[in-house]
């Protein structure tokens, strides 16, 4: 048996990344054809399926998860190698792909990226964000960007921030008819703005103070996966809403929202940069990571 061509291999874990023939034709920069071909003689190589295939949709036969599973890491250390081998260049070129939630590229985009794109203008940068947590080896990507708690074993950590603060707030007009808590029990009675892991399970709210720590299923009225969201929420006037610092700092400075159990907010780890911490060789990720060290050192 022959040993698989790398574009082969390559065209596997873009078709699993993507869904589509055609998309991951665009993301390497083949025609649909040719992927297609390609696809076809692993397949019969090997002598098993790798793809189902209907006019709608593809995705991973059993034996093609296994075989994606297998070889991910393989391919991984090869494009990070790869990219580390470019960098030695005078002025290196490549591509980092970064996965990240909707929140985490908010942390990531500015300034981080915006000082690695600056040092580094022959390389490019692919954010792809989504709601659920990925495999970023298998899925292909270089790096992640996650809340610390979120983040698997086996990864190198680079925090984005000291740390963040949560707020719980509301609206002026919310609070013409409800009273402001000043104690997180005092929550029960109250309309809540509540979040949603992308897994479809609820956050508690986390508070602290003077060593007493405690989580509330606050009740709700609304339910949203989306910080963003949560806050235009509470600025409708919707209810309490349990949001980063940064996502409303300039709504509550102008009075459209109110802060409330200030002496109850802990911070929390926050964001941070991830990628695996086995690979001897991690390319452009860990540029990003000095990059992220330098800014957080300099207080920027």
């Amino acid at each position: 048996m022959r040993p698989a061509k790398l574009l082969e291999l390559e065209a596997v874990l873009a078709i699993s990344r993507r869904g589509s023939f055609r998309s991951a034709a665009r993301d390497l920069g083949l025609s649909p054809t040719a992927i297609g071909n390609a696809v076809a003689g692993l397949e019969d190589e090997l002598g098993v399926r790798l793809f189902d295939r209907t006019t709608r949709r593809v995705s991973l036969t059993a034996a093609g998860h296994d075989f994606v599973r297998a070889i991910a890491p393989a391919l991984s250390d090869i494009h990070a190698a790869t990219e580390a081998a470019r960098s030695q260049r005078g002025s290196p070129t490549g591509t980092l792909r970064i996965n990240c939630s909707i929140a985490g590229g908010h942390q990531i985009l500015v300034p981080f990226v915006t000082e690695f794109l600056r040092r580094y203008p022959g390389v490019k940068v692919d954010v792809v964000t989504e709601g659920r947590l990925v495999d970023i080896v298998q899925a292909g990507f270089d790096a992640g960007v996650r809340a610390a708690s979120a983040v698997p074993p086996g990864m190198t950590i680079v925090p984005l921030h000291q740390g963040l603060r949560h707020r719980v707030v509301a609206s002026p007009d919310y609070f013409k008819t409800h009273p402001r808590p000043v104690h997180p029990y005092e929550l029960s009675v109250h309309q809540c703005i509540r979040i949603r892991w992308p897994s479809g399970a609820p956050y508690e709210w986390e508070f602290e103070k003077d060593g007493e720590a405690m989580q509330v299923d606050v009740p709700w009225s609304l339910s949203l996966d989306n910080h963003g969201l949560i806050a235009r929420a509470a600025l409708a006037g919707l209810g309490l809403a349990y949001v980063a610092e940064a996502e409303i700092a300039d709504h509550v400075a102008s009075g459209r929202l109110i802060a409330v159990l200030g002496d109850w907010m802990p911070p929390s780890p926050g964001f941070c940069l991830y990628y695996p911490e086995r690979r001897p060789i991690v390319g452009f990720a860990s540029a990003l990571a000095q990059v992220i060290a330098e800014l957080r050192e300099s207080g920027d």
